[in-house]
């Protein structure tokens, strides 16, 4: 089997705890509107690689990784290729590795047998970075193109079997920085209890467009500037992301 991957980054250092291995998977069913990796939707841009081999090149840079470091699989959506994703972190584990998944949970279903192979792939995950792209249902499918339904259900699953999580924001102004919706994201967050280790506020950043300009896409957040210090702080008071810094493997 093999997966179709991106790019990689040998030292990652805000994909998870520690030093990470980040493996940056191709292909995405939501098309967000600050996306800065819009390649990764349906170019031709990717190569194809084994398990065996993502995995030896990871371990050349084992000694980096600390006792939190480790794999870290994003996107694009890695859960688009979830046969390959659990042949790979079933054999990270073998070899002691820390398994981190950064998803938009876009893919979750809890039926069929998407949900049996995501259940199995969970008892090889150690920790899921989760994006919230917008709590209200209908900003969300502005911002993505599609309903953040299968995000929450995931969410829910997470929670049932108590698997750490942190959770991420995109704070874009006129998009996803709106008090009422912070507040109700911040209600969601606090209902899953214990799994959420951390809440990130992540402020919008214009450096992918140049990457929209290449492919020929028409950027939809031309004439928005990232959001303010004042409302990147706001943000992080309301969501009380101070209050969460704990990660155990």
């Amino acid at each position: 089997m093999k997966g179709k991957i991106h790019s990689i980054e040998s030292f990652g250092a805000a994909d998870g705890p520690g030093i990470r291995f980040v493996i940056f998977f191709h292909g995405c069913p939501f098309r967000c509107q600050f996306c800065h990796n819009p390649d990764t939707w349906g170019s031709m841009k990717y190569e194809e690689k084994r398990a065996d081999e993502l995995l030896n090149q990871a371990l050349r840079y084992k000694t980096y990784w600390g006792s939190d470091g480790g794999i870290t699989v994003s996107g694009g959506e890695p859960l688009m290729q979830i046969d390959f994703l659990l042949e790979l972190f079933k054999k990270a584990k073998a070899k002691g590795v820390g398994t981190c998944i950064d998803t938009s949970g876009a893919c979750f279903t809890n039926q069929g047998e998407y949900f049996e192979k995501f259940k199995e792939l969970m008892n090889y995950t150690d920790l899921l970075l989760v994006d919230i792209k917008e709590i209200n249902d209908t900003r969300h499918q502005v911002i993505t193109g599609q309903s953040n339904k299968n995000v929450l259900k995931m969410l829910e699953y997470l929670k049932t079997i108590g698997k750490d999580v942190w959770i991420r924001h995109v704070l874009v102004p006129e998009r996803s920085d709106y008090d009422e919706d912070l507040e109700q994201l911040d209600a969601y967050i606090q209902s899953l209890g214990d799994i959420v280790k951390r809440v990130q506020v992540l402020p919008y950043h214009t450096m992918g467009r140049y990457k929209w300009q290449e492919l020929h896409l028409d950027y939809p957040l031309e004439g928005i500037d990232p959001p303010t210090k004042e409302r990147v702080d706001h943000a992080n008071e309301v969501l009380h992301t101070s209050d969460y810094r704990g990660y155990m493997k």
